[in-house]
């Protein structure tokens, strides 16, 4: 684990971007937050988005949250639930952390849950979603910054369904999360799905499946692929000439992956809770400064931690400081006091954000960067579909 003081969180960029082990004196009067981010192996690319963007939302707070002064453990869960497992008990049994915070993978999150809440420490996703938590396994002490995992899944399937495609190709990774992508889509797509393919999640030639696309002319394709196979499947969608099909994607094009894909992206859409041209004044700040400090476009992952971040700032300072009463925390952590950078943000009865959702495009900026740019509301002040099933009051 890697400790960062208020001194290591305000530091130069460069600084922070090598995450040097600073070594900043326990405060009595402190917080202390146990960050979990993945850094090791090609995932890390997400975990450093998420890192970068709490640390984005200290700076703004003078390295405070609530006023106190606030030490981070930058915990790696190197992708292995048993590691993730090891290294969050010592975070709670032997630094003592008051909130354990991040998350990148839902397979992390569900290793963890236990062991944190059932300590008494409340634990803050900032992108892990799992509806195994939003619904009858629902948690006193644990949050989300982001959304049920299959809420943006349907958000695209509401896209194709308001933009009036009646016959659209699927195409998702053969595990649970990709036919849970496929089921999402299809919960609000109500046209023909033509053809409804799986591959491996090694996937690197997309020829044959592409060649399918092809025959079936399809009004529109859905896809879900995270990472190197996005990569690949956009690059090889472009080369293909199937680009005057739409594609219409899930954590397939975005601020983590668009670097790599460039001008094959170019127009492709989207559906997510927030986008970096969003016009409001906590996202203007957040965007101008995070690229300013760390050199790169945030995504999501970075978004949803700055949230994160300003959301335990507003709950420690609306207790004053007062982290040893737990019932007033939680009360303050689901009053979410605070500007969100997405805009409109309250936690429904499960702890998971009702909020907007956006269908979002491809567009390269003057600077020659690419981001995603929101094209239209899709749906509004949406609850996630487990809501109703919590019992948690």
């Amino acid at each position: 684990m890697t400790k960062i003081g208020r001194r290591g969180v305000l530091g130069a960029a460069g600084a922070v971007l090598a995450m040097p082990a600073v070594r900043a004196r326990a405060q009595a009067a402190g917080v202390k937050i146990g960050l979990v981010a993945v850094q090791t192996g090609p995932q890390a690319a997400l975990g450093t988005q998420l890192r970068d963007g709490f640390l984005q939302g200290l700076k703004h707070l003078d390295g405070k949250l609530g006023g106190l002064p606030a030490e981070v453990l930058v915990i790696d869960d190197e992708l292995r639930p048993e590691v993730a497992v090891t290294k969050v008990r010592a975070a709670i049994e032997r630094d003592k952390v008051d909130f354990v915070v991040g998350v990148v993978f839902s397979n992390i999150l569900a290793a963890i849950v236990r062991p944190v809440t059932e300590s008494g420490t409340f634990l803050i996703s900032t992108n892990a979603g799992p509806s195994t938590l939003a619904g009858r396994g629902c948690n006193a002490n644990f949050f989300t910054t982001s959304y049920n995992n299959d809420q943006v899944h349907s958000v695209m399937g509401q896209a194709a369904q308001d933009s009036g495609y009646k016959r659209v190709f699927v195409l998702t990774p053969n595990y649970q999360a990709g036919r849970d992508a496929a089921a999402g889509f299809k919960s609000r797509f109500k046209g023909e799905v033509v053809d409804e393919v799986y591959v491996p999640l090694t996937q690197l030639d997309f020829s044959a499946e592409l060649a399918k696309i092809a025959a079936a002319k399809p009004d529109a394709v859905f896809t879900f692929m995270p990472g190197g196979l996005g990569v690949n499947l956009v690059r090889q969608y472009r080369q293909a000439g199937l680009a005057n099909i739409p594609f219409l994607s899930t954590f397939t094009v975005d601020e983590a992956t668009l670097p790599a894909q460039g001008e094959a992206a170019l127009g492709f859409y989207s559906a997510a809770s927030w986008a970096p041209n969003m016009d409001n004044p906590a996202n203007t700040k957040f965007v101008k400064d995070f690229e300013a400090g760390y050199g790169y476009v945030p995504a999501t992952y970075a978004a949803q931690a700055y949230d994160g971040a300003m959301l335990l700032d507003s709950a420690v300072r609306k207790v004053g400081g007062r982290l040893g009463d737990k019932d007033a925390v939680r009360a303050a952590i689901r009053a979410a006091q605070f500007s969100s950078v997405r805009g409109p943000f309250e936690f429904g009865g499960n702890h998971y954000p009702v909020q907007d959702f956006w269908l979002c495009q491809v567009a390269k900026r003057a600077d020659g960067k690419f981001q995603t740019e929101t094209v239209r509301k899709v749906l509004s002040h949406d609850t996630d579909p487990y809501a109703a099933e919590c019992r948690m009051r």
